[in-house]
């Protein structure tokens, strides 16, 4: 971003110094026009994201993990790469493409033209090309890593690749602008129009509507689909057109099963987990470490960053737009041993559960996801906290409501070193504290196990060396340097979990929090009760059914 530093500057200073005929319009605007490109990719990642874990319309199954989502982290580097190129076109060698009007016809026709000739056409063979051994294996394959696409896929590619894109790509800007037809809406209309298109290929779910290409028959061979393009990245030999799948009826290259794949996705319906888990946000800005927020982030424990506080204009309308018209909603599935997981978000925040006043909105959310999901056919709900209430106003409910608290006191008593001769417990009183006492004092037990409302004050007056394990979801504040702070309670997901590519909260890759695990054994073992209020599940047997599954201990985390 710095490198575009310089061109912005200068642009900015050109057109406030210089006279109102002398201003170039077009140079000033190519950098609102760069940022409103990565919006428009980031809409398409979050909703693609949403659309997915519901699953109506889904194209494909199988799940991404992290490695997928660390290669495709750096997909504004393409937008970047583009201002590159407009401001050294447009300012070091004056291609006569500043001071351009909003609109001119001929322009935009010219380029519809050259796109649907000569661009699509170059493309098809060179992206036939590109699947030849010899690129294939050296360039292309690294698109073609990710099987299952996020919209962003579409911007992966090596550095050859995207040069090669950008000369075709450049036909139909560059020849208005030679003829003198150029206009604003053909050079950023037509960069806007590849950007939807590339993102509506990749994005994993279909959603153009049979009924279109029943009215105007002539568009199947003039506008793909989310279907025909996912095919190209499971069949890899087929669909190799661009946008307009004309080329692939032409050279013979149309998959075979492109109608009967674009009609079964779009009579798929929404996905009835087995499991929910529901949860909350944490901080205002927790919202970009959702799966649905920024992918890198969401990927990576949840931490404060500097440049999330730029955000503060999108973060407050978020939490004005959650306490006004906020609903609980999806944000991730996952599979393991045939059963389907989904967790769920309530759009209330940390501090919202410490005030009285907020405490029958929240209890609302909770009442209608668990009902929600008994509509769906889940077998388990699990809730961050007790939902015994719930259970009293539904007694008829066949959904089992787990708190995780067993899993919790399992975990951290497997977490104390072996040897350890002496524990504190301090914070709140819950049921998860009794049982630990209960428990370590069965144990002949120096160690501080915390639970919420620990002070700093308590926390100076441990021994040098301590290990902190709190008993909730909140990790403890590490205010000491000498001492170790363990995550709280959780568990690493077996090998075979799929689509996890999201951290939860501050939990490091691939870790669930001790709750969510204990829903989710809860179903894979079948158990036919509850955990809510005051009843808890034998420790030691859910500890062994965990381990049974492929769940392993979490080691501390500094």
């Amino acid at each position: 971003y710095v490198i575009l530093a310089p061109w912005i500057a200068h642009s900015v200073y050109s057109f406030v110094m210089k006279e109102q005929y002398e201003r170039d319009s077009t140079n000033l605007l190519i950098f609102p026009f760069l940022l409103s490109r990565m919006l428009h990719n980031q809409l398409w990642i979050s909703f693609s994201r949403y659309r997915t874990a519901k699953g109506n319309n889904r194209i494909v199954d199988k799940g991404i993990e992290f490695h997928q989502v660390d290669r495709e982290s750096n997909w504004d580097d393409q937008i970047i790469l583009s201002g590159i190129l407009l401001y050294f076109f447009n300012t070091m060698l004056n291609f006569g493409a500043s001071k351009l009007p909003l609109w001119r016809s001929d322009g935009v026709v010219m380029s519809i033209f050259l796109h649907a000739g000569p661009v699509e056409f170059l493309y098809y063979w060179l992206h036939r090309a590109l699947h030849h051994h010899y690129l294939y294996s050296r360039y292309h394959s690294h698109h073609h890593s990710s099987i299952v696409t996020e919209p962003i896929t579409s911007v992966i590619h090596p550095f050859a690749e995207h040069i090669a894109y950008f000369l075709l790509f450049a036909i139909p800007t560059l020849t208005s602008v030679f003829t003198g037809t150029a206009s604003l809406a053909s050079l950023f209309g037509y960069i806007t129009y590849i950007d939807v298109m590339n993102n509506m290929g990749h994005c994993n779910f279909e959603f153009i509507p049979k009924w279109i290409f029943s009215i105007f028959p002539p568009l199947k061979y003039l506008m793909y689909t989310p279907s025909f393009h996912s095919l190209h990245h499971t069949q890899f030999r087929t669909n190799y057109s661009l946008f307009m799948p004309i080329y692939d009826y032409i050279y013979g290259t149309m998959d075979k099963s492109t109608d009967s794949i674009y009609e079964k996705s779009l009579k798929r319906q929404e996905d009835s987990p087995d499991v929910v888990h529901l949860t909350h946000l944490t901080t205002p800005e927790s919202i970009y470490h959702l799966r649905l927020g920024f992918s890198s982030l969401a990927s990576m424990p949840l931490k404060n960053k500097w440049y999330i506080w730029l955000m503060w204009p999108v973060t407050l309308w978020t939490m004005i737009a959650n306490c006004i018209y906020g609903r609980t909603f999806i944000f991730e599935r996952n599979s393991l041993e045939k059963f389907n997981f989904q967790s769920w978000a309530i759009p209330r925040y940390n501090l919202q559960y410490l005030l009285k006043w907020q405490s029958q909105a929240i209890n609302s959310f909770i009442e209608d996801a668990i009902i929600q999901a008994e509509e769906k056919g889940t077998k388990d709900e699990e809730l961050n906290r007790n939902g015994e209430l719930y259970i009293e106003r539904h007694p008829k409910i066949k959904i089992k409501v787990v708190d995780g608290s067993s899993l919790t006191v399992a975990v951290v008593l497997n977490s104390i070193p072996k040897g350890t001769t002496e524990v504190l417990l301090r914070g709140n009183l819950t049921k998860v504290a009794f049982s630990l006492a209960s428990a370590l004092s069965q144990r002949g037990i120096q160690i501080w196990v915390v639970g919420d409302g620990l002070t700093e004050e308590e926390d100076m007056k441990a021994a040098k060396g301590t290990l902190f394990f709190p008993f909730t979801q909140l990790p403890p504040k590490k205010v000491r340097h000498d001492c170790f702070y363990h995550y709280p309670p959780a568990m690493l997901a077996p090998p075979s979990m799929q689509n996890l590519h999201a951290c939860e909260n501050w939990l490091p890759r691939r870790a669930m929090s001790a709750p969510r695990v204990a829903g989710i054994v809860h179903a894979l073992e079948g158990w036919n009760v509850h955990e809510c209020g005051d009843n808890m599940i034998d420790v030691e047997k859910i500890w062994e059914a965990s381990i049974k599954h492929g769940f392993k201990p979490l080691a501390f985390a500094e």
